[in-house]
């Protein structure tokens, strides 16, 4: 069910760059002029460009670009992941955190947090995630899956899936996947993915699933620490792409995935990582906390795990690590700039 602004804000929409008059709004909404006013003022103060005249009415200008809920509810085509709560921050530290807490209180599945910047972004190991404001997407989505621990890692190898094509149904990037929890366009990291799960005993209670992507950051706009690792959609193709837009691909694509890995698990989505990652094959150096491995990868099994062959021939499955291209490992600061 629609609420009175969101009404409001459709009718502006489809008035198509043409002024609505508030006795029609009236009208139409079942508001008093004063009520339809008031909710106009509300929408002026959230970011939408409105223009309000005695005479004419009111006016959407745009361009905008705001990834608030109801800009992400229009044209939505999901059932649980948008359509339930959306908890929309204009600044917070981090909206994983936020997640957990709201998870821990008992938020449903579905329930998603977003947020216009970060101050604390977080990404594996305590590493942080830029997060300027309006450029990129700063997303958590609240699960509560009916499954063991040990099927858990292969939720994030699944969302990299998604997101991976949820950005290729906007754009002919060349979009591929770095084990575990990056997605990458010409060797530069574009989006990363932060899996967090809380578990009681032999059993999950929720997991957060945080998403950032580097939307529509100009180069100069990267912190400098980042400049020669990171990327963004408009670096890559020139064209500003909007935010709201990307976000309901990724839920929707998010949505029919997650029903398909909450039957199945990991196995359905396998041979679309291994073709988006392109990593099988390939001689890699993981570091792992306390030790580190070099060797050829073989394969992803069937949880999600890495598979490598090192030196000796002796085979290893990798639940986690930071990956570097074997070639890359040399190269001096190389290691430093692709862990930023």
């Amino acid at each position: 069910m629609k609420t009175t602004r969101e009404m409001l804000l459709e009718h502006l929409k489809q008035s198509g760059g043409n002024w609505v008059s508030g006795a029609w709004l009236s009208r139409e909404l079942g508001v008093s002029r004063a009520a339809v006013n008031k909710h106009v003022r509300h929408l002026q103060k959230v970011g939408y460009p409105i223009a309000t005249s005695t005479r004419k009415g009111y006016l959407l200008g745009g361009p905008f670009d705001l990834v608030l809920p109801e800009e992400i509810r229009d044209g939505l085509r999901t059932r649980i992941f948008g359509a339930g709560e959306i908890v929309y921050l204009d600044a917070t530290d981090s909206t994983n955190l936020r997640a957990k807490d709201l998870a821990a209180g008992g938020a449903s599945e579905g329930t998603i947090v977003i947020a216009e910047m970060q101050t604390a972004g977080r990404g594996r190991k305590g590493r942080g995630w830029f997060s300027p404001p309006r450029q990129g997407i700063y997303v958590s989505l609240i699960l509560r899956p009916t499954m063991t621990p040990s099927e858990a890692p292969g939720i994030t190898l699944m969302t990299g899936v998604a997101a991976a094509e949820a950005l290729l149904s906007l754009t002919d990037l060349d979009v591929r996947i770095r084990w575990p929890n990056d997605l990458m366009v010409g060797g530069r990291k574009i989006a990363g993915i932060l899996t967090e799960i809380s578990t009681e005993m032999d059993r999950i209670d929720h997991v957060v699933v945080g998403l950032g992507v580097n939307v529509n950051n100009r180069h100069e706009d990267l912190h400098p620490q980042i400049r020669e690792s990171a990327t963004s959609v408009l670096i890559e193709t020139g064209q500003v792409l909007a935010r709201a837009g990307l976000i309901r691909a990724i839920l929707e694509h998010f949505e029919t995935s997650y029903a398909i890995f909450s039957q199945k698990g990991f196995e359905p989505f396998r041979q679309r990582w291994k073709e988006l990652s392109g990593i099988i094959g390939r001689c890699i150096v993981v570091e792992m906390i306390g030790r580190t491995l070099a060797g050829e990868v073989l394969d992803i099994d069937p949880e999600g795990l890495l598979i490598l062959r090192d030196d000796e021939g002796c085979r290893h499955r990798i639940v986690s690590g930071d990956v570097s291209d074997r070639s890359d490992a040399s190269r001096p600061g190389r290691r430093a700039r692709r862990r930023s």
